[in-house]
This record gives structure tokens, C-alpha cells and sequence, in this order.
């Protein structure tokens, strides 16, 4: 009878993580990989382990979501109880903590390998950092509900939460992000923070959270001077109240007067409403707001303002448009005779969900302790934050920065009209316009209303998740400026695969686009290239350099040579391709390393190529090679087969349906769709070299044919293409 777990030494050891930070054999998604020796658990499946579901599932309730093999809720549950083994579930348990710490994932698998007991497993992660602790976490967690030892679910699932907030895009970025991958337009996160590339290449555009490329650095200066933008404003027809700059307290008093009683008091160049105080009425409260105001500005200068009655509303502009409108609330507390107005804030306004101190959160928490302007909003009814309001007694906690109720279907036009004047006046391509309005659905000339403030950068989640009603698609908005219809960010890209000569073919390629008008990049094991140049002699086939091409904003083509030990290790370096080519599938030792051991194993390997071909694209195939043949019915594109042979029967059976190969006949090329010849290229033209390998040139050719380049340029390039690199000087 087998030894109990229980009894047993068992563990699971992490052996190898790897990860995969594109398309890839498992996914066309980043993932973790992980090869895991679960020891003496191969002889105990969890059906085996008394008392080991009932505390799994205590610990993670949330695995009832999870469909597995069964595809239903719960089958992955049914798995367990049937009885399955500690790495399977190891990759649910990663996928589940993930979830749990906000950062949503679906995909994982287990197979095993060569040696007992050693299974690798992957799982989805939107952070390398994360999905390691997830992965360690998983482990201990498993070990613990089987051994039956305590486990602090809430410090774990906090550790990865905290690790979510502090690595992971923000809200309002991801969003952005979500919006471009629903349009399949790539991205590429270029720093630790919110700067993200969209798109690849020549045709790539830049987010900064609510900043694109397009954000003016002039107009961004504009914003932020609030005196200015209220001068350019008001030159331009766009209602703003009355206002003038003062330097001391006295000059705000005086200019009070001047303007007439109650007025705004604001920073010059602040923001987020951090040092605004409003409908001041006496030289007491105005002379506390300049004071205020001068900790929140760079300069000296503050603004007075006539205070206009009514509500906070931001108005969401992209392009020249207002896409999303939020009105706001003022914040009252109610007194109960027994707590302080701090506790009374907390017990009140921040048990509200939405209400936090990261960036996920919409609305910010209130600790009027802290906060100047509701200091001196108390100060102004003889209260204080640690004061003891009767019960009954209601007290005013913050006129501004509540914006949080949707209101864009109410927006009358000249509302909207007002505010997309505004951010074209300031410059900006994305703003968010602080308005003040009695009725946002009034139009405009029919209520005191005006401008107060132009911000760039706006906040995006007051649109995205507001206390009360809709969400908009903003980041879908920001989407659909940047990239007009029909536009996706990508540049025609080739992928090779194989084990023959596709270094060689690789630099052909990208000389044949090249000639053909293009900037081109290539990442090959012969080096990396910029328009035929060699930049770095050093072996470029990986992911590192793919993506020093891809962030290039002057290439606009990209050639990769994809060898399988880079599928396998890091992932492709491009989600999706215009042309992928398979020049055979043969194992070779390197792919040992990744347990990779025979030819069916290669081939999965190997298909990742296709599999990542655009359904607008193309697969170049070589017939020689049976598994490369089999692949064409796995690619969503179209197929040109090549070979040596015109009468191989792949080759033949694809002319009959009226698709194209390139063929070798006698002496020539020969470029042909269905059974027309749509040209020849004479051997006798190339170099000797160059001849001595047909199909390393057809390989090449059928590429570019793929692309559309002219049948005289590709004849062309293959005259002119030097096998030795030039370098670039330094």
C-alpha cells in the first residue's frame, strides 16, 4: 500500500521558470513557463489526499469558476475530485491568486515531460514579477492544504496585490491598452511605469496614460498657467469668470473687493483642485486661501476669481470632440454628537468602495486633518477636524473634486461646443475642461455657467468607473484618434523558421524590401540591420533585439529569423506577421535543452510561425518537408508553397485550387498561380552562390511575392544582394 502524503517528505520543487514574453508554443500570449518536480505527489492524485479539496477550496472558493478540460463551471473542481495531479493544479492555483489580487487571467496548462514526476506548466501573467511570486505563493499554498498546516491567504493575496499596483499598468492606461487590443493593434510597454508603445515601428504612436505624441509641450505649458488660459479663453469667446493675479494677501482682499463678493481662490499653476477654496465672503477666509493656494503654486502668484454658483462637471475632450461627462457632488458629514468630523469622514464618505488611495480608484479618501481645504472650510463655521459636530448637525466637507456621476448623454451641444473650444484654444489633443453649470443639459446661454481650469493629463476613471451610471469607452475614444479606420499600428512584417539557411534568407528578404522603397529592420543570427547595414554583428535571432527593431520609429518592414530555441525560450518578439516561413521542421540538439524530443514535439514548435500569420497574410511552405506541408491548413492566410520540385503532388494539388508556388524549371524560378507562370527568373543571373542554393532564393522570392513587391525589383535584388554585411561606422 502506497506511503501517505501525509507521512511522506514530500515537496514540489521549481526546477526552471522561463518567460515567454510573446507568441509562443503554449499561447500567443506572454506567460510564465515553469518546469516543477512534484516528487512523491506523483503518486498521490488530489482524489488520493484526505482533506485536501475541502481546504483547497476553502482557501480559493473562486476555483468553482474555473472550466478546465470539463469547459464548465466548476470542472476544474469535478478534475479534483476525479483526481488530478499537484502541477495541474499548481497552474490553476497561480492563475487564481492573480485574479484575486485584481489582475485578471484565464489561460494555463500542465504537460508532463520526458523524466517522472517533472511537468511543466504555464500560465497567463500580465507581469513577469508577478506571475513569479504567484508561482511561489501557488506552491506553498498547495503544500500547505495538503499537509494541513495554517497558510495566511489574506498577507499572500495583499503581497501580490500591492506587487499588481506597484508593476502592473494603471487603470486608465490598461484601458487605453484593452482598447487598442480590441482594435488588434499592438503594444509594447516601454518603461516600468504608463509609457506605452502602440503599434510597431514607422507606424507606432505613444500613450502616456491621457498624453499621446500629440500632446503639445506648449500647450501642456498653457494648462498649467491658469491665468494665461483664462486670457486666451475669454480672446476667444469661451466664458470664464473674472479673475486677476495677486502676489500677497492684501492684493487678494482688495481685488475681492474689487471684483465683488464671493469670489474663487486658486494656485496659479496647480491641479487635481489641490489649493482651490470657494465662495469666500470674508477677508478672513480670503486671506486663509491665499495662503493655501501659495503652498500648491511654483510661483508667488495667486488667482482671485469672481465665484460662480453651481456644479462641478469634467468634460472628457479627444481630438475635437467631448466624449465623456461627469458632474460632481459637495460632501457633507452628519453629526452624531459622539465621533469627530476625522471619524466621522471615514465612517461617512470613505467607506464609499470607490473611494482609495491608488490609482485605481475614481475618487480619493478624505481625511480633513490633512487636507487644507477642508480645514479651511471647517474654519470657516468654527469647526475643526477633531471637533465633535451635534447629532443632526450637518457640516460641509469639500465643494470640489467629487466628480463622479456620468452625465454624457445630458450634455447639451453648447455645452460640448463651449468645451472642445476650449481644449482646441489651449492646444491640447486630450483635456479634461472643468466647467462650472447649473444644469449641464441647459444650453449654455440660458445659465450663469463658464470654464474654470483646462487640464492635460486628465484623469480617466471618473469616465471609466463613475459612482452613478454608465462607464464610457475613452479609451476606445483615445483609440480611434490616434488610429484612424482602417489604420492598425503594424508594418508588414516576415518571420522565419527552420534550420536552412535562414539567416541567409532572412538578410535576402529584407534586402528585396528594402529595394523595394522601404526602411527595413532585421534581427537575425547574422547580425542586426537597419536597410542592409549591419548595426551589431552579434547574433540578433532573439527576442531583445525584435524589439529594438520594432520601437525604431523610422523601419517600416521587419524581418525575423525565429529559430526554435527562441520560440521556446522567449517567445517571438512580434504578436502577428504579414509572411511566415517554414523552411523545414528538423529536430537539432538545442532543442534537447527544452525537452523537446522528437519530431511531433518539433513540429508544435515549429507551427508557432504559422500560427501567428495574419488572416490578411501569408505562410511560405517548403513542399520538400511533409510536417511544413501540413501546417498550411493552420494558417489563417493564404499559402505559397515552394520547391525543387514542379511536380511535387503539394505543389500541384495547390495550383489546381488556383493558389501560387515558386517552383524551380530547368534553369529558372518560376513564379506561378494556378497553372499560369506569372514570371521567370534565371538562375544564370545570380551569382554562383546564390544558384548553388535554389530553394534559399525561392524561400526568399515567394516572401517577397507575398508582400506585392514588383516581379522586376525581386529579380533586381536577388542581382544586387551582397552576402557580406555592411557595417556601420562608428
Amino acid at each position: 500500500m502506497p506511503q501517505s502524503p501525509m507521512q511522506a517528505n514530500i515537496n514540489i520543487d521549481i526546477l526552471r521558470v522561463t518567460p515567454l514574453r510573446g507568441p509562443n508554443i503554449w499561447t500567443y500570449r506572454p506567460v510564465i513557463e515553469a518546469w516543477v518536480d512534484i516528487g512523491e505527489l506523483e503518486n498521490h492524485p488530489s482524489n488520493t489526499i484526505p482533506g485536501f479539496y475541502e481546504r483547497l477550496t476553502a482557501l480559493l472558493p473562486g476555483l468553482i469558476e474555473h472550466e478546465c478540460s470539463p469547459g464548465v463551471r466548476g470542472g476544474f473542481l469535478q478534475r479534483l475530485q476525479e483526481g488530478t495531479w499537484a502541477a495541474h493544479i499548481l497552474e490553476h492555483v497561480c492563475l487564481e491568486l492573480q485574479n484575486l489580487a485584481g489582475m485578471r487571467t484565464g489561460f494555463g496548462k500542465a504537460r508532463s515531460t520526458s523524466k517522472p514526476g517533472v511537468y511543466k506548466i504555464a500560465f497567463r501573467t500580465r507581469h513577469e514579477d508577478v506571475g513569479r511570486a504567484a508561482l511561489e505563493a501557488g506552491r506553498d499554498l498547495i503544500l500547505s492544504a495538503i499537509q494541513d498546516t495554517p497558510f495566511d491567504m489574506a498577507a499572500t493575496v495583499q503581497k501580490l496585490t500591492d506587487m499588481v499596483d506597484d508593476l502592473c499598468l494603471g487603470p486608465s492606461t490598461a484601458h487605453i491598452v484593452d482598447a487598442a487590443t480590441a482594435r488588434r493593434i499592438p503594444s509594447i510597454r516601454l518603461t516600468s511605469g504608463n509609457l506605452v508603445q502602440l503599434g510597431y515601428g514607422g507606424a507606432q504612436r505613444r500613450i502616456w496614460t491621457a498624453e499621446t505624441d500629440q500632446t503639445s509641450a506648449i500647450a501642456e505649458e498653457i494648462a498649467s498657467d491658469k491665468d494665461l488660459t483664462k486670457s486666451l479663453l475669454k480672446s476667444c469667446g469661451v466664458p470664464v469668470p473674472y479673475g486677476e493675479l495677486v502676489r500677497s494677501a492684501d492684493e487678494a482682499w482688495e481685488m475681492a473687493q474689487d471684483i465683488g463678493l464671493p469670489v474663487a481662490v486658486k494656485p496659479l499653476d496647480g491641479n487635481h483642485g489641490r489649493g482651490v477654496s470657494l465662495d469666500l465672503q470674508t477677508e478672513a477666509d480670503i486671506r486663509a486661501a491665499f495662503d493655501l493656494a501659495r503652498v500648491h503654486t511654483s510661483g508667488r502668484s495667486v488667482i482671485v476669481e469672481r465665484y460662480i454658483p453651481g456644479t462641478e462637471h469634467r468634460l472628457l475632450v479627444v481630438g475635437k470632440k467631448v466624449v465623456a461627462a461627469a458632474a460632481g457632488e459637495t460632501l457633507w458629514i452628519a453629526g452624531d454628537g459622539q465621533h469627530t468630523i476625522d471619524e466621522l469622514a471615514d465612517l461617512q464618505i470613505n467607506i464609499d468602495p470607490r473611494r482609495g488611495r491608488g490609482e485605481e480608484f475614481p475618487l480619493n479618501v478624505v481625511v480633513p486633518s490633512d487636507d487644507g481645504e477642508v480645514t479651511l472650510e471647517l474654519k470657516r463655521v468654527g469647526l475643526t477636524p477633531q471637533s465633535v459636530p451635534a447629532s443632526g448637525q450637518k457640516v460641509l466637507i469639500q465643494r470640489n473634486g467629487n466628480v463622479k456621476f456620468d452625465v454624457t448623454d445630458k450634455v447639451h451641444p453648447s455645452v460640448a461646443h463651449a468645451a472642445a473650444l476650449a481644449t482646441r484654444v489651449v492646444g491640447l489633443d486630450i483635456a479634461g475642461v472643468d466647467m462650472v453649470l447649473e444644469d449641464a443639459s441647459k444650453p449654455l446661454s440660458s445659465q450663469r455657467g463658464a470654464v474654470i481650469e483646462v487640464n492635460a493629463s486628465p484623469g480617466l476613471l471618473a469616465h471609466i468607473k463613475p459612482s452613478n451610471g454608465n462607464g464610457q469607452p475613452v479609451g476606445r475614444a483615445i483609440i480611434d484618434h490616434l488610429f484612424s479606420e482602417g489604420h492598425d499600428g503594424r508594418i508588414p512584417i516576415v518571420g522565419i523558421t527552420g534550420t536552412q539557411d535562414t539567416g541567409r534568407i532572412a538578410r535576402l528578404i529584407a534586402w528585396l524590401v528594402h529595394i523595394s522603397g522601404k526602411h527595413v529592420g532585421l534581427a537575425c543570427s547574422e547580425g542586426l540591420y537597419l536597410d542592409g547595414r549591419q548595426i551589431d554583428a552579434r547574433n540578433s535571432a532573439n527576442w531583445e533585439a525584435g524589439q529594438r527593431v520594432l520601437i525604431n520609429r523610422s523601419v517600416q518592414a521587419a524581418v525575423f529569423e525565429n529559430p526554435g530555441t527562441v520560440i521556446l525560450g522567449e517567445g517571438l518578439p512580434y504578436d502577428k506577421c504579414n509572411v511566415g516561413v517554414v523552411t523545414d521542421v528538423s529536430w537539432n540538439e538545442g532543442l534537447g535543452a527544452f525537452d523537446i524530443n522528437d519530431d511531433e514535439q518539433t513540429y508544435k514548435v515549429a507551427r508557432t510561425q504559422v500560427d501567428v500569420v495574419l488572416p490578411s497574410g501569408t505562410a511560405v511552405l517548403n513542399a520538400a518537408d511533409h510536417q511544413a506541408v501540413e501546417m498550411a491548413e493552420l494558417c489563417d492566410g493564404k499559402v505559397i508553397f515552394y520547391g525543387l520540385n514542379a511536380d511535387h503532388p503539394a505543389i500541384a494539388a495547390h495550383r489546381e485550387t488556383g493558389e501560387r508556388a515558386v517552383v524551380l524549371q530547368g534553369d529558372a524560378i518560376v513564379l506561378a498561380q494556378g497553372s499560369q507562370v506569372v514570371a521567370s527568373l534565371p538562375l544564370a543571373g545570380l551569382t554562383p552562390a546564390k544558384a548553388a542554393k535554389p530553394e534559399m532564393v525561392m524561400a526568399a522570392v515567394a516572401a517577397a511575392w507575398a508582400l506585392n513587391i514588383p516581379i522586376e525589383l525581386i529579380g533586381a535584388g536577388l542581382r544586387t544582394f551582397e552576402s557580406a554585411p555592411k557595417k556601420t561606422p562608428y
